[in-house]
């Protein structure tokens, strides 16, 4: 699963839905299943980060202010995470699971209509300050659950007025490294990543990313989202037979 959650993610995205479902299957409580998932698809946005640096070189900058409520927000979640009860938790999984699921639904008509939209970006203070409070609300849920972030910073990025999809991924990137790495060593420093998992996992989502994105790319984006929707449904659903 971890291999394959890396193969998704170096197309698609998504790869939470897979690895976070797989851990409390391993029979992690959600909690810890949920803290050591981030740890696991981690570096493979690290990766990322370094495959997107020259459109990174290419964005104003003061989009990278949206960094600073990325660390804040990151910060916030991972701290309610910690202080949420496992039982709770587990009864909020199928609505997240399901949440993140429609969100992943959304992510290509969003990105197909943001590639296209045309006329003058929204420069003002007041759009920009939205957009800061916007991403803080992100990130605090990206320190919490986490997946489906990435199309909620598309559509945010795009309201202040980035048409280029490619920067648009490059920036979604970087925040998504922030706030996921501080919500790492958040959970690190609590002792709420289980490590054994963890490790085997890592190695298995950089294979994935490394080694299976071109077969990832001969189905086609497409094909693979497609299936990651099913997969996402099909999990949420387990989930509400579970509970």
């Amino acid at each position: 699963m971890a291999f394959l959650a890396g193969v998704i993610n170096s197309v698609a995205g998504g790869g939470t839905l897979l690895t976070f479902p797989t851990l409390i299957w391993l029979g992690l409580n959600p909690v810890t299943a949920n803290a050591t998932s981030t740890v696991v698809i981690w570096p493979g946005i690290v990766a990322s980060v370094w495959g997107y640096r020259r459109e990174l070189g290419l964005l104003p900058p003061r989009l990278f202010s949206l960094v600073i409520p990325s660390l804040v927000g990151g910060l916030a979640g991972a701290w309610l995470l910690r202080f949420t009860p496992a039982v709770t938790f587990d009864h909020l999984v199928p609505f997240l699971m399901l949440f993140a699921s429609l969100l992943f639904m959304a992510q290509e008509p969003v990105q197909r209509k943001l590639k296209t939209a045309r006329g003058a970006a929204h420069q003002s203070p007041k759009w920009m300050l939205g957009a800061l409070f916007f991403q803080l609300l992100v990130s605090i849920y990206g320190g919490y659950f986490g997946a489906g972030i990435g199309i909620l910073m598309l559509a945010a990025l795009g309201i202040i007025g980035l048409t280029e999809i490619h920067q648009m991924n490059a920036l979604r990137v970087l925040l998504g490294v922030c706030l996921n790495g501080v919500a790492i060593l958040y959970f690190v420093g609590n002792q709420m990543v289980y490590w054994p998992d963890a490790l085997i996992m890592m190695l298995g989502s950089i294979a994935g990313g490394w080694g299976g994105a071109g077969y990832a790319r001969r189905l086609g984006g497409a094909t693979v989202r497609r299936i990651v929707i099913i997969v996402g449904f099909a999990l949420a659903l387990s989930f509400f037979i579970r509970r």
